[in-house]
């Protein structure tokens, strides 16, 4: 990732889940300062009032408690402020209309959260290419 170390925004509701990010970010070596928020209400407050330097990078999961992920998505996408961060959807099952919910909302990625660590550690690795890429 990039020198300057451009923070990531995690939308996640599920403690385990925000653990296991955190874990897969280690393990591929993304260093990146994360912040947390619990569902999109609360993310939307971090990115207007807390979030000093806004991310690069948002992980969301699609079902939360308050505001779901494509109903957060609806209105980051209408914001001028925050409509060009890049945000890759997180989710447990690969259900098509989500996938196609998310893209219709440009999104940059689709990452499954698998039932092996491995294969998450593998799937989240898909942040740090993307963020090459983009650098390039």
């Amino acid at each position: 990732m990039k020198n300057s170390l451009e923070s990531i925004l995690l939308v996640e509701d599920d403690e385990v889940d925000v653990m296991n990010v955190k874990r897969a970010f280690s393990k591929n070596n993304i260093k990146n300062p994360l912040f947390v928020a619990g569902n999109g209400v609360e993310a939307l407050y971090m990115l207007n009032n807390v979030i000093a330097s806004l991310p690069k990078i948002i992980v969301l999961d699609i079902n939360m408690p308050k505001m779901n992920g494509i109903e957060f998505l609806k209105l980051l996408r209408k914001d001028e402020k925050l409509k060009s961060i890049s945000l890759f959807v997180m989710k447990t099952s690969n259900e098509e209309s989500d996938k196609i919910n998310a893209y219709h909302l440009n999104v940059a990625g689709y990452i499954l959260k698998p039932l092996s660590f491995e294969k998450f550690v593998s799937s989240v690795a898909t942040l740090k290419y993307f963020w090459q890429i983009c650098d390039m």
